[in-house]
């Protein structure tokens, strides 16, 4: 809904609290089409505990920002167009509207090891490196990763990322912007984006999807 589909490509997981499994929906659906039904429970190394189908081949990024962050309770990984075209010009994002004062100061990373997927415990444990303790990073010519302390925390901040990419590259295109500076970012950043906006936010989304009939 957000801009976060990409046919059966990405994937959302969510850690099941005060342990080292997460769940995550199976492979080959959209984000779109998961349900409680075909959601698996996946381990740290990668093996399937509970549920059917197909287990994703990238679960290193979720099960190594697990390993290496235990605060964190969601991870998103997707491949929203303009977060991933800021990506692969080697941007960062910054706030020319709102929504980028989440993201700097200071700079989220780029992750530019590789543009292929993360198949591996050792790449998977290059993007948790290059996250560190920051709440996203950018893979270059790939597209996001998006860590949370909850599952509204990482989903919501996953849309705010991309609305706001969204509006840096309609400036690009119109010369060089301007952006609210590094002091004022972290103001906006207190003031808007607090967690009682957050638990608005993710009402307003729920809210949205049951009137497009998408939620229950």
């Amino acid at each position: 809904m957000e801009g976060h589909n990409d046919a059966i490509w990405g994937h959302v997981s969510v850690r099941r609290p005060g342990e080292d499994v997460f769940w995550i929906k199976a492979a080959g659906m959209g984000l779109e089409e998961a349900t409680a039904a075909n959601v698996q429970l996946i381990d740290l190394d990668g093996r399937r505990l509970l549920g059917p189908g197909i287990v994703h081949t990238e679960l290193p990024i979720h099960s190594e920002i697990y390993r290496r962050r235990p605060e964190v309770g969601a991870v998103v990984h997707t491949h929203p167009v303009f977060a991933t075209v800021l990506g692969a010009a080697g941007h960062r994002i910054r706030p020319v509207t709102h929504e980028g004062a989440l993201f700097f100061p200071p700079d989220i990373p780029l992750f530019d090891q590789t543009t292929d997927l993360i198949l591996t415990r050792e790449l998977g444990e290059a993007v948790a490196a290059a996250l560190g303790d920051q709440p996203a990073l950018l893979l270059k010519n790939h597209g996001i990763v998006v860590a949370g302390r909850t599952l509204e925390e990482a989903a919501c901040w996953a849309c705010l990322l991309e609305k706001g990419a969204r509006a840096q590259v309609f400036a690009l295109a119109l010369g060089a912007p301007a952006w609210t500076g590094a002091e004022e970012a972290l103001l906006k950043r207190k003031h808007i984006y607090h967690d009682q906006a957050l638990a608005f936010l993710w009402q307003y989304y729920c809210r949205k999807l049951r009137r497009q009939g998408m939620l229950s």
